[in-house]
């Protein structure tokens, strides 16, 4: 099935607030001690055979695009990867020298997938998850298959976005 990528546009507005509420729980994602308003944040959008069916959002500070969110409704048809590599695209063009993200110590198939892709875990921020709870109460405390959700985990590209990553 052919997958499409393209640029969130104002149109998007509402099913991009409501696929996040679906597969990320909230529009508001907590990293390093910010909060975001995700579904406010430039980004992709991945349809499957037509279907809108996963999002990336990003926020570019100075020379660094974070990626805030990805989520795929249909996960193994590609639609992630196509998402990271279209970040990936647009962080080369904005000449930005780092692409790096944030998840969580408990999402074990999220740290799969980045490093598959290439991306190198940098830092374990021990005990994030607290602070970030002051800034969004509604953080579980328990993530993927039960586990305690206490750390956040970053992964980067390497600088230049080389063809190693």
């Amino acid at each position: 099935m052919p997958i499409d990528i393209r640029d969130i546009e104002p149109q998007d507005c509402e099913w991009v607030h409501n696929f996040l509420l679906t597969y990320a729980g909230s529009a508001c994602v907590v990293s390093r001690g910010q909060l975001h308003q995700a579904d406010q944040l430039p980004g992709f959008i991945a349809t499957y055979d037509g279907i809108p069916a996963a999002l990336l959002t990003y926020h570019v500070t100075g020379y660094e695009l974070e990626v805030v969110t990805l989520h795929a409704a249909q996960p193994g048809h590609g639609l992630g990867s196509a998402l990271l590599e279209a970040a990936r695209e647009t962080a080369r063009q904005l000449g930005c020298q780092r692409l790096w993200l944030i998840t969580t110590n408990d999402n074990e198939p999220a740290t799969r997938f980045y490093q598959r892709r290439g991306m190198h875990l940098v830092a374990v921020h021990r005990n994030a998850l607290q602070e970030s709870r002051k800034l969004k109460p509604e953080i579980p405390l328990t993530g993927v298959d039960g586990k305690p959700s206490q750390d956040e985990v970053e992964f980067k590209f390497r600088s230049n976005f080389d063809a190693k990553g």
